[in-house]
């Protein structure tokens, strides 16, 4: 069993940058695919960001440019540096990770994920 932890959210101005922060324990987290999703009152779940145990990283389009998800050498932690935020960036966001094998695929889709955290709360003022 995998339990994930995020840290990080609150309430930042448009064009400003948060640092969310997941850490992993349990299982096999440093085998695992880890990424952050998000979800907008009113709106399902969507990918946002992942990063593979390459370092080989792959983002949404509306984040690309935006965000960098990186991963510590240990690899049980992985971040999420949001930077020039908007307003509708405004979500929960939740770590995943896919403990399951995974190959060249960019996995986005919430079941392509195992374990998921209880989220944090992102909120960005216009």
């Amino acid at each position: 069993q995998v339990q994930l932890v995020e840290s990080g959210g609150g309430l930042v101005q448009a064009g400003g940058s948060l640092r969310l922060a997941c850490v992993g324990s349990g299982g096999s987290v440093i085998d695992g695919l880890m990424g952050w999703f998000r979800q907008a009152p009113g709106k399902e779940r969507e990918f946002v960001a992942a990063s593979r145990t390459d370092l080989r990283t792959y983002y949404a389009d509306d984040v690309r440019g935006r965000f960098t998800i990186s991963r510590d050498m240990a690899g049980k932690t992985v971040y999420l540096r949001m930077n020039t935020l908007k307003p509708e960036d405004t979500a929960i966001y939740t770590c995943a990770i896919r403990t399951r094998p995974h190959y060249t695929t960019d996995y986005r889709e919430t079941y392509d994920f195992d374990f998921w955290g209880q989220g944090t709360q992102v909120t960005v003022s216009s």
